[in-house]
């Protein structure tokens, strides 16, 4: 399990980021999550069990652990325990280049939350080193060509853009294609990958 160092300081949420080893470490119940179809749809989750189709799924209620899972794609994970209000973001290069996560912000906001007081954990996903794409996916974030993609520097930036403090935002170093011995990883592992589970909760 990996935790976010900021989270940690946090009052009144519990959060993990998935691993290989531990890829569905939720309880049955008490969870609410969606069918995720690399969208940029928010959705509001006011008890356990399947949202609908989404991508990033929100609360207000505690206990509930709200998920996502991935695997390459981003888990991005965001609080505001003051105002009650948790998020799990699945942001693919699809994801992020129809700005769900500053979409979910925009939600959060809708629900109470406070920019300056809204904190981001962008978990393993696949990194600048290994996310190679080619012009028909790069064109969707300016560039040309064949070309290297940061999914998470550019969910950073746009966390930024949509209000967040620099400082409230944190970003792992791990790639998930390079450590196939402790994440699965769509690329490394194409039709055969398992999916990890990320999530968050108010206590």
């Amino acid at each position: 399990m990996i935790h976010a160092p900021h989270f940690k300081e946090l009052f009144a949420i519990e959060h993990g980021f998935g691993t290989r080893d531990e890829e569905s470490w939720l309880p049955s119940a008490g969870h609410a999550w969606a069918k995720q179809i690399h969208s940029d749809r928010v959705i509001r989750a006011t008890t356990e069990g399947l949202q609908g189709e989404a991508d990033a799924v929100v609360t207000t209620v505690p206990e509930l652990w709200v998920s996502i899972r991935t695997a390459d794609c981003l888990p991005i994970l965001l609080a505001d325990p003051g105002a009650g209000v948790v998020a799990a973001v699945h942001a693919g290069w699809r994801g992020t280049a129809a700005k769900i996560v500053a979409k979910t912000v925009e939600k959060m906001v809708e629900l109470g939350a406070e920019l300056t007081t809204i904190h981001a954990a962008i978990g393993p996903g696949i990194g600048l080193c290994c996310f190679e794409v080619g012009p028909e996916v790069s064109s969707e974030f300016g560039v040309t060509g064949r070309s290297c993609i940061d999914l998470a520097g550019v969910n950073e930036r746009q966390l930024q853009l949509a209000g967040l403090e620099l400082e409230n935002i944190w970003i792992s170093a791990q790639c998930t294609k390079c450590n196939p011995e402790l994440f699965h990883s769509y690329r490394a592992e194409p039709g055969t990958a398992g999916r990890m589970v990320s999530a968050i909760r108010l206590v």
